[in-house]
């Protein structure tokens, strides 16, 4: 768990006491349980649970695949604070099929003391499939955020997984004022690992805005799209082509161990970063599926 392990560059910010709640009590310690499985009617969530700060929007049978479910994860609360510990498992059965994404986006609140941490498992059985595309995390001044992700995909399943963060709130003019970023996504399939991706940003230290990092732009986004054993070099040809036709400074490339394709973009806000996720999004489930990608409507 997130609470219990904080990586290296976050283990000074652990033992600071916050003047609140403290870590792990109700409310900060929030868990997320959901599992789906296919029937004769199609996917349904066949389990869940969550406790505060999680909610769910029930099932919402939306999407193009006539026979994926999807789930919107909701929060009461005003964003991420400061000794929060959250902890998500998503499992998605064989031959099912589902979309998990949040309502809105995730604000990672100003921070004095401690840290937030998220650790999120996802896993896709045989012939499954798992879209977990959430919304924007966005990165308020002084805020300190790490989040582990672990995807384990089987033989003939597949997953898209999304991650857009905004440096700051933009509109206010912050931008690169939080504390420390860090995300890191391990992916393994039937014969272990398939790959690794982190992102460790700390403005005091390295400047994110430095040639080689972020540059002139303010937000960040990846999609990756796990298809162990497809034809990886034709679809990262095909989410290419998606991505530089819109205005972010994007590109794809095919991951390791003929895991699949990450697609990267940059951009000054998050509307155009999203958009060329989204292309790509699009793109990868037309072929992985032969569906559209949802609409991003959550109303």
């Amino acid at each position: 768990m997130a609470a219990d392990s904080p990586p290296p560059s976050f283990e000074r910010y652990a033992a600071e006491p916050v003047p609140q709640a403290a870590v792990g009590a109700p409310g900060k310690d929030g868990v997320l349980e959901l599992t789906f499985e296919r029937t004769s009617r199609g996917t349904a969530l066949v389990h869940d649970y969550a406790t505060v700060p999680f909610h769910i929007s029930g099932t919402l049978g939306h999407d193009p695949h006539p026979d994926a479910e999807t789930v919107f994860v909701q929060s009461p609360t005003g964003g991420v604070a400061q000794g929060d510990r959250h902890d998500l498992t998503i499992a998605v059965e064989a031959d099912a099929i589902a979309h998990v994404s949040t309502q809105s986006s995730t604000k990672v609140q100003t921070m004095e003391r401690n840290y937030a941490g998220v650790d999120t498992a996802l896993s896709v059985a045989a012939g499954g499939h798992l879209d977990y595309v959430p919304e924007p995390t966005i990165l308020h001044a002084d805020a300190r955020y790490t989040q582990d992700l672990r995807l384990d995909v089987a033989d003939g399943a597949t997953a898209i997984v999304g991650d857009v963060v905004v440096s700051g709130r933009l509109d206010r003019g912050e931008r690169f004022e939080f504390d420390r970023y860090r995300s890191r996504l391990r992916a393994t399939g039937p014969d272990g690992l398939l790959f690794e991706d982190a992102t460790h940003l700390a403005p005091d230290e390295s400047d994110p805005s430095a040639p080689g990092l972020l540059g002139e732009h303010a937000v960040y986004g990846t999609l990756f799209v796990v298809a162990p054993g497809r034809d990886a070099a034709s679809l990262s040809d095909d989410l290419h082509e998606a991505v530089a036709a819109t205005d972010a400074r994007a590109g794809a490339t095919e991951l390791p161990n003929d895991a699949g394709v990450a697609v990267r973009a940059l951009g000054d806000c998050a509307d155009t970063v999203r958009t060329a996720c989204d292309a790509a999004w699009d793109r990868a489930r037309r072929a992985l599926l032969d569906a559209s990608a949802p609409s991003g409507r959550k109303y």
